[in-house]
């Protein structure tokens, strides 16, 4: 089994979980990071009828509020499309948002046709995509010329200030344990800090999306540095 293999098999074990889990351990706080990518997507965009597909897209929470802050704004959404490699939790999100499409498919090979979506996000998943630099070649693949890749992810910090030392400390002493006793998988928790520890600065990131054809519009980090959120334009 590959690493890749190995780490949507740990999806699917913890999907049933997942959505409890999350709310805890963030304190309910990335309701706050994914509220604030949608806005300042959506203030990017320049039509009112998008196409939107959420890449590794787990169990849907993404989708829901694109829907949400769409409505919000007033803003028209054609289509919230959501795509997956864990056949688990994608069956999470059917359940949770049966009017929404769902497709199962690694990044790598997104099932939409050249220059179709207007946003592509992915939150919390481009730090499990192996093929990462393929990912995102694919991702300028399947956008329009101007459309935005929105990416929300745990970023590795080289130089944590106080606050970021509080953050590692919580990430690595009492974030595996709480998911483990949520999910009874320590394993798939403990996964989580060693998998920061072992993927890129910001700077890397920024790096790899021009590499990749995109241009930055926006990079900001939240709460102690814990998450950062991205937003690249196809260029």
């Amino acid at each position: 089994m590959t690493k890749q293999e190995k780490i949507v098999s740990m999806f699917n074990d913890i999907a049933p979980t997942y959505d409890r889990a999350n709310r805890v351990l963030s304190m309910g706080v990335d309701t706050i990071w994914r509220k604030k990518a949608c806005n300042l997507a959506f203030g990017y965009c320049n039509d009112n009828a998008l196409s939107i597909v959420d890449v590794a897209c787990g169990t849907g929470d993404m989708m829901g509020y694109w829907k949400r802050i769409g409505d919000e704004n007033s803003i028209h959404i054609d289509e919230i499309v959501g795509i997956d490699p864990s056949e688990g939790m994608v069956g999470v999100g059917r359940e949770k948002f049966p009017q929404m499409s769902f497709y199962i498919a690694p990044a790598t090979e997104l099932p939409r046709e050249n220059s179709s979506a207007d946003i592509i996000s992915i939150s919390y998943g481009i730090r499990n995509v192996m093929e990462r630099q393929a990912a995102l070649i694919e991702f300028n693949r399947v956008l329009k010329t101007g459309g935005l890749v929105v990416i929300l992810e745990f970023m590795k910090n080289e130089n944590p200030s106080m606050l970021g030392k509080v953050r590692d400390w919580y990430m690595n002493n009492v974030l595996p344990r709480i998911g483990g006793l949520i999910s009874n998988n320590y394993e798939a928790y403990r996964y989580l800090p060693d998998s920061i520890e072992g993927f890129l600065t910001v700077g890397k990131m920024e790096k790899e999306l021009e590499e990749a054809g995109f241009e930055m519009l926006y990079v900001q980090s939240f709460s102690m540095d814990i998450s950062t959120l991205m937003i690249a334009r196809k260029k």
